[in-house]
């Protein structure tokens, strides 16, 4: 059963929008911490798992000294489902500029046992506190301005209850990368899409980690159908984005064994680079 509460719970005010509300967070004792997962933030009925990584993100954020996520390496271990969960987290090292935690993510199943559904560790820093020095080869992804491309409105209508997330999402498509949508897909493995949240809230490091695993699976643009699981997904934050849609390009270069491998990257307003990814994702063949 959930551990016994040693001081009084305590929430912290991040703000006001849809996803700070469904993000946050309430310390119950020192590294525990409280939270019901929104059915707002689900794919059928599995929790988006970059909406799981931004609400453990949260917690080691309120754990550890420093405010900023910089790498965020997660292993999902089971489904997730709405509802309550309880989080713990570990301070691993601290340092002057970062320091290191790890969190997991717990529910109970039917018969009231503890079931582990993700596990992070994460190191965190102050983005604020960066040199500007950039020098990078890396250039922003070729795609058509926001009104070219495709929301959800402009597609058949989905099924009721499959993807509650999107109505959250302000989501427009990249046309090129949509061929699964009308049963011709390019075999490309690629998916590009203007990103932001359907209540207008600017982006900071805690949505990144939700922007890299928001778009459909490139498994769709290869041709293949179904949910698309997360195993591993790990994440780089490298700069506090500006405000304004954000741009993520998502491609997979390698499906072999039941397995293929996303990698992520996020632009923003400013043509700065400010988080990448990789996960490993399970499909289903045939």
């Amino acid at each position: 059963m959930p551990e016994a509460a040693s001081a009084p719970a305590t929430r912290a005010v991040i703000g006001d929008s849809e996803f700070d509300r469904d993000t946050e967070v309430v310390r119950r004792a020192p590294g525990v911490y409280d939270i019901d997962l929104s059915a707002g933030w689900t794919i059928i009925s599995a929790v988006n798992g970059g909406y799981l990584l931004a609400v453990l993100g949260r917690a080691l954020a309120d754990t550890l000294p420093h405010p900023d996520p910089f790498t965020v390496s997660a292993h999902y271990l089971t489904a997730s489902q709405p509802g309550p969960a309880v989080i713990r987290t570990e301070t691993v090292r601290t340092g002057r500029t970062l320091s290191t935690g790890q969190a997991s993510l717990y529910q109970y199943d039917a018969e009231g046992n503890e079931v582990e559904r993700i596990r992070v560790l994460a190191s965190y820093g102050d983005l604020a506190a960066l040199p500007d020095d950039v020098r990078t080869s890396a250039v922003p992804p070729a795609m058509p301005p926001l009104e070219r491309c495709l929301g959800p409105a402009d597609g058949p209508a989905p099924v009721d209850g499959s993807s509650a997330i999107t109505e959250r999402l302000m989501l427009k498509l990249d046309p090129a990368t949509v061929g699964w949508a009308v049963g011709a897909p390019s075999g490309k493995g690629e998916m590009r899409a203007w990103f932001g949240l359907a209540d207008g809230r600017d982006a900071d490091p805690f949505s990144l980690l939700l922007a890299v695993d928001a778009l459909p699976p490139t498994a769709f643009e290869i041709g293949l159908t179904g949910w698309v699981p997360t195993v591993e997904l790990t994440v780089h934050v490298r700069h506090r984005p500006a405000p304004g849609p954000l741009r993520v390009s998502i491609t997979t270069r390698n499906l072999a064994g039941g397995f293929l491998e996303e990698d992520a990257e996020v632009w923003d307003s400013e043509d700065r680079l400010v988080a990448q990814s990789r996960q490993l994702a399970r499909v289903r063949l045939g």
